[in-house]
Order: C-alpha cells, then structure tokens, then sequence
C-alpha cells in the first residue's frame, strides 16, 4: 500500500515593521519570490498586520527543478574556481618558500664563515628558531 507523502507544514510568515520594510525592499521581493517567504508588514509600533508581500505565484516544479540545476552549475563554478586559486596559490607558496629557504642557506652558511658555530648563544637561539626552514 503506497504511503502519501508528507507535505511540510507552511512556514509561519515572518513580520517587520513598515519602516525596516521599506528600507529591505528589494530583499524582501527576492526573498518571496526565490522562497516562497510570506513577510507581513505592520505598524512601527502596533503588532496588527497591514500588508504582506506574498510571492505572485507558486512556482511548477518545473521551475523549481530548473532553479536547483542553476544552483548546482553556479555552485560547480565556484567549486571549481576556487580549487584552481588554490592550486594557484599552493604553487606560487611552493616557489617562494624555496627562494626563502636558499637565500636563508646562503646567510647561515656566511655566518658560519664568520663566527665558529656554537660560540654565540644569540645565533644558536636564532638558528633553532629558522631550524624549520633550514637544510638538514
């Protein structure tokens, strides 16, 4: 025996007073129409409900499934853009922290020249701070 589906229960209508209302316009529009979100408007000081901004019509599921599948594309884009920032971003991160690193050999390797390592507990603490970065 088939079991009917189950339909949601409406969502309450959310209120705002007529002055938010005005500056939130476009938003509240976009909201009912994208959402199907009923705002009722009321008073700036009095609770009793004078308008609402319905959307026009329900939309098919025609309509909805075309809107999840833009959604899914526009999303998939992002996905994908930001994925080759990343990319980007961990190559250019790569080439500089070699540069860092060899330029960072050649000062240690001249401080080496200059001062017999281990004699200047100043250079010790520095090079166990740059150990990360430095040639094992």
């Amino acid at each position: 025996m088939a079991v009917p589906a189950r339909t949601p229960p409406p969502a309450q209508p959310r209120s705002l007073p007529l002055r938010e209302a005005r500056t939130r316009l476009t938003q509240l529009v976009a909201l009912a129409e994208l959402t199907d979100t009923v705002t009722v408007l009321t008073r700036d000081r009095d609770a009793r409900p004078v308008a609402a901004i319905v959307p026009a019509a329900a939309r098919t599921a025609a309509q909805a499934r075309a809107d999840a599948d833009r959604l899914a594309e526009v999303t998939a884009g992002w996905a994908r853009r930001l994925d080759d920032l990343h990319r980007q971003s961990g190559r250019r991160h790569a080439a500089e922290l070699h540069a860092v690193r060899t330029a960072l050999a050649e000062v240690w390797a001249e401080l080496d020249r200059r001062v017999v390592p281990g004699t200047d507990p100043r250079l010790a603490r520095l090079r166990a701070a740059h150990a990360d970065l430095l040639p094992r």
